[in-house]
């Protein structure tokens, strides 16, 4: 099949939908600490505003691949970090950072072994970018409509995967500092919701095509 001979305005939309959702997936796929500027939930531990400013790390940032600890006397972007790494959990050099030791594998335990499914969500979504552009043939209209429909389920699974982790890490972390913490999201979590979105609506354009319903059709 020739590139752009058919349905050419849905053809191009969904490739730059399905580009757009490759962009998003692949950053957050290459968040903290490769991106540090990127994670999933912050927690930022309440401290006495009678004390002095210390090293101690008052602030977690965790990400894909690892996680961050700062303090007040660093960058907003900076800090000890750990990893990258697959299904880590808080080393005991972060967590004496804190004061908070206790909190060894009460965190990211698990379920972060599943966050490479970021890139595999990625991986998908360049595929679809390209199947997209060749609809002349019926064959590749169906061929794209999968790669779209698999990208969107594997989306649905990082951003309940992301999900899981905030929750369950708010929910260990508490009991653990008697709730003397705020947690809140991070941008990776909501670029994972548009990128499902963006999936979603790829799915949508390629079912008309392949439906031939809304006035679209093969010929």
């Amino acid at each position: 099949p020739r590139a752009l001979a058919r349905h050419l305005r849905i053809s191009l939309t969904t490739s730059a939908v399905l580009l757009a959702a490759f962009v998003l997936f692949l950053l957050v796929g290459l968040s903290l600490p490769i991106i540090k500027s990127l994670y999933l939930f912050t927690i930022q531990f309440a401290t006495n505003p009678d004390q002095p400013v210390t090293s101690v790390a008052t602030r977690l940032r965790l990400g894909v691949w690892g996680i961050c600890a700062s303090s007040a006397l660093d960058p907003p972007d900076g800090g000890e970090c750990f990893g990258p790494m697959l299904g880590y959990t808080i080393p005991d050099a972060i967590l004496d950072l804190t004061g908070f030791p206790a909190l060894v594998q009460d965190v990211s335990k698990g379920v972060t072994v599943l966050l490479v499914l970021h890139l595999v969500a990625a991986g998908l979504a360049f595929i679809g970018v390209f199947t997209s552009l060749f609809l002349e043939s019926h064959t590749m209209c169906i061929i794209s409509l999968i790669t779209t429909i698999f990208t969107l389920l594997v989306g649905l699974v990082v951003f309940g995967v992301d999900l899981a982790l905030i929750l369950v890490g708010k929910s260990r972390i508490g009991p653990l500092t008697d709730f003397n913490y705020v947690a809140n999201w991070g941008p990776a979590l909501w670029m994972v919701l548009a990128g499902v979105i963006l999936s979603f609506l790829g799915m949508i354009l390629m079912s008309i095509v392949v439906c031939e319903c809304c006035g679209v059709g093969r010929r």
